[in-house]
């Protein structure tokens, strides 16, 4: 329990990988012991694609805003919220699915991300450097186009994989006091936001992404400011949800 307790607080992601492949048995490996995980009524409304060729990696690339982790790290592994087998199997056993609606993939985004996480622990605990891409959900249309997914199946997570070419520092986290409630909700007051990000506007990294974004057109002021306004602007967040329930209807989950 104590190297489980210890790589768990001292992980930090990791964007840049050596060229060392990941053994294939190794890979089978994490990803037999990631599909243990708990999953919704034991049905496994998930499945992962596995990206090594160099070719393929460079065609994703572009649904992943070209970030440089997609193409050099050894593995990509894209994890699908997918309806598309359970149905197929309920269909050939003269049963009737009812899996084209919008919870049903929430039930499935939900295992596959709990899959995830578990794939990138046991990866951890054997050395290995991951990477989680937001950009899955904002690029799903591109990434179905890509790796060929049918009706039934979104891309809701990507991982890369590989041997780590750098040990950078550690994000910071919110105190766990932040977090966690006791019993019921217990609201936030300004005196107990202020005292919970304290550390994080403190940090040296916090101050100087405030000062690079205090010129020019975005002129922020704090780091609230750095990320309502920059990095995840209500624009933006308008426009991929509009392409993402778009393309939860196009691959069958909005059904009324």
């Amino acid at each position: 329990m104590e190297e489980i307790s210890d790589f768990l607080l001292n992980r930090r992601t990791i964007r840049k990988y050596s060229s060392e492949p990941v053994d294939d048995k190794l890979l089978n490996d994490l990803l037999t012991m990631g599909c243990r995980a708990s999953t919704t009524g034991n049905m496994q409304v998930y499945s992962i694609i596995i990206t090594r060729d160099e070719e393929k990696k460079r065609e994703l690339a572009p649904s992943h805003f070209n970030q440089k982790m997609i193409t050099e790290a050894p593995v990509v592994l894209t994890f699908c919220a997918d309806f598309n087998r359970f149905n197929k199997w309920c269909r050939l056993r003269k049963a009737k699915p009812g899996y084209d609606n919008f919870l049903s993939f929430m039930t499935a985004a939900i295992d596959a991300l709990i899959v995830a996480q578990t794939v990138c622990i046991a990866a951890e605990s054997k050395g290995l450097g991951i990477c989680y891409l937001g950009t899955t959900t904002y690029m799903a249309h591109k990434i179905i186009e890509v790796l060929k997914l049918p009706k039934g199946v979104v891309p809701v997570t990507t991982v890369t994989l590989g041997w780590p070419a750098e040990k950078p520092g550690q994000v910071d986290r919110l105190p766990i006091e932040a977090v966690v409630h006791h019993e019921i909700y217990a609201d936030y007051t300004a005196e107990s936001i202020n005292r919970f990000y304290k550390g994080k506007e403190d940090r040296e990294d916090s101050r100087q992404y405030i000062e690079e974004n205090s010129v020019g057109t975005n002129n922020c002021a704090s780091l609230a400011q750095v990320f309502t306004d920059v990095r995840y602007k209500k624009s933006d967040n308008i426009y991929f949800s509009k392409m993402l329930l778009q393309v939860l209807n196009d691959q069958g989950f909005m059904k009324q």
